[in-house]
């Protein structure tokens, strides 16, 4: 894949809005995971199994109740971000380096260790912290063919992986994009949580309403032109799915701003008539040039509209020793706000949801005729 944005070295975290938890909520946050964290011990038949998929009735209802005893500040902290630049990173809540163990090799290790009795206390914990924290925000979800369907995905650097477009890889400029842009139900809200960055590894975010374009240019990227496959994380087999032309500019139908569905490197580009790719060309130029960068530390989280903006990472070396860089993200469903009508139509080349919050009743009921959704047992589902 060809990479479209070169390497940011400047670090520009002033422009990204910044919110602190309190101590008292970021403890309560930490708290509250580690008793949800040993009732499950005690209510679940396979505990392991529950950790490696997060999916369990039990876990799910536990931090769908549960959540409202958090401080209402880590709600309001939780919120979109406020700014033009889509992006926020909350801070403060309370992780040390030598509680979480050795960054695992791959994001299946780290699922596995999260069964792990030995690790269960760290990063199973951490994973319900993140949870929880999604949420607050909205209704975390995954999906079936990303990480075994893990609600909680483990962003870690992987051997073999080194160049491609992914969030395993690390050699190579991850390029800015829309998460998930292939899929008509893509996360509105996307959590990136720090657990370790020893090498300061930057994650980039630019904002299309910080562009400028002509308007020319903006009805062109505004036209349905091309496809967005889904990236090599969901494997390579279409077979029997159409490929729907999507446009990368548009306005919901509950809004007058601009927002952006992007991903250069799973787009065939090489399709368009050369006035769209121009236009193309300069939008991506336009994302490089308001480009800003977070850095995060632990126990930070960075909270991107996916809507607004298009996200990267810059390359680094991995160790593979047990230092490297492990974010966990999460991605987020805002029941209130809506998309354009006409991605309803679109299969999302047969993708599945995992949705087993409350929002997945009202999917089915909203989509259920376009769309695969695997919906988990939920023990409260006569409310």
């Amino acid at each position: 894949m060809e990479i479209v944005l070169s390497e940011n070295e400047t670090q520009h975290q002033q422009d990204i809005e910044r919110r602190e938890l309190s101590v008292g909520a970021g403890q309560a946050v930490r708290s509250l995971a580690r008793e949800i964290c040993a009732l499950l011990d005690a209510a679940i038949v396979d505990p392991a199994a529950a950790a490696r998929t997060l999916t369990d009735p039990v876990l799910i209802d536990q931090i769908d109740t549960r959540v409202a005893e958090l401080p209402a500040e880590v709600r309001h902290v939780m919120r979109p971000p406020a700014t033009a630049a889509g992006a926020t990173i909350v801070s403060r809540l309370p992780l040390a380096d030598n509680e979480i163990g050795p960054t695992p090799p791959s994001w299946r290790d780290a699922a596995v260790w999260s069964g792990d009795p030995v690790w269960r206390a760290h990063s199973f914990e951490l994973d319900l912290v993140m949870l929880l924290l999604a949420r607050s925000a909205g209704e975390p979800f995954g999906w079936d063919g990303q990480q075994d369907g893990r609600l909680v995905n483990n962003i870690i650097p992987a051997l073999g992986h080194e160049y491609e477009q992914s969030g395993a890889s690390s050699k190579v400029l991850l390029s800015p994009h829309t998460e998930d842009a292939f899929h008509p139900r893509r996360s509105h809200l996307l959590l990136l949580g720090c657990l370790r960055n020893a090498d300061s590894v930057g994650t980039t975010a630019s904002s299309v309403r910080r562009v400028a374009l002509s308007s020319r240019d903006r009805i062109q990227l505004s036209t349905p032109t091309l496809p967005i496959l889904p990236d090599v994380s969901y494997g390579a087999d279409l077979t029997g799915h159409s490929a729907p032309t999507v446009p990368t500019l548009w306005t919901a139908t509950d809004a007058t701003e601009q927002t952006v569905r992007y991903d250069p490197a799973y787009t065939p580009l090489a399709e368009a008539d050369p006035e769209f790719r121009a236009a193309y060309d300069r939008l991506t130029a336009e994302f490089e040039r308001v480009c800003v960068t977070a850095v995060l530390a632990p126990g930070e989280v960075l909270l991107l509209d996916n809507d607004v903006a298009v996200h990267g990472r810059v390359p680094f070396t991995p160790r593979y020793d047990g230092t490297d860089r492990w974010l966990k993200r999460v991605n987020i469903w805002l029941p209130e706000r809506q998309r354009r009508n006409e991605e309803a139509s679109e299969n999302g080349y047969g993708q599945c949801i995992v949705a087993p919050f409350r929002a997945a009743r009202a999917l089915q009921a909203e989509r259920g005729t376009q769309e695969q959704v695997r919906t988990v047992p939920h023990p409260r589902a006569g409310e």
